[in-house]
């Protein structure tokens, strides 16, 4: 078994700086997967808008909240995404926490990036001028203050400036399938 510490066991983190290099993989793509696919999630759509003024729009399920004083979140956004362009320092965002019965706007929001994408959806312009989708569990508006490299990812850290809630039951992804939480 090679040591964690071997420099030959390692490999560069995108965009990192050279000692921030991290170990071979260990475990199988597949059984990573997996486990990671027992984790429930809350699942999001992440909103913003292009230097035209036009809308994006994409599903997240890896979003969690990071400080309460800031309030700060993050969210992890597919380097191949047209949203990881998007969302540089400043930008505002919006991240939609989806209710139960939304699994027809997460899955619309989960691939690809079609210019018809917000046709027929009900929204509303937040505070920071991003669309708040209508029927959401809960809605955060933030400017994005900072970006790390996170492997294939983008970790995008937004400073919360508006919130709001609604009394629903929240939209669960667990085990690759949509379920919600009854209480």
């Amino acid at each position: 078994m090679i040591a964690p510490s071997d420099p030959s066991n390692r490999l560069p983190v995108d965009g990192a700086a050279p000692d921030l290099a991290l170990p071979r993989p260990a475990v199988d793509p597949d059984a990573f997967r997996s486990v990671l696919g027992r984790f429930a999630t809350g699942v999001t759509i992440v909103t913003a808008l292009d230097a035209q003024g036009r809308d994006h729009g994409m599903t997240v399920s890896a979003f969690c909240s990071l400080s309460l004083e800031p309030p700060l979140v993050l969210a992890c956004i597919d380097r191949a995404a047209t949203m990881h362009d998007l969302l540089v320092d400043g930008t505002p965002l919006a991240i939609n926490v989806l209710s139960a019965g939304q699994e027809a706007l997460s899955r619309r929001f989960a691939s690809g990036d079609p210019p018809n994408r917000f046709d027929g959806i009900g929204y509303t312009r937040g505070a920071l001028g991003v669309a708040v989708l209508d029927d959401v569990l809960a809605w955060l508006e933030c400017r994005v203050v900072a970006r790390h490299p996170g492997g294939d990812h983008t970790i995008v850290v937004g400073h919360v400036e508006a919130v709001g809630t609604r009394h629903e039951r929240p939209l669960l992804y667990y085990r690759s399938g949509y379920a919600t939480l009854e209480r």
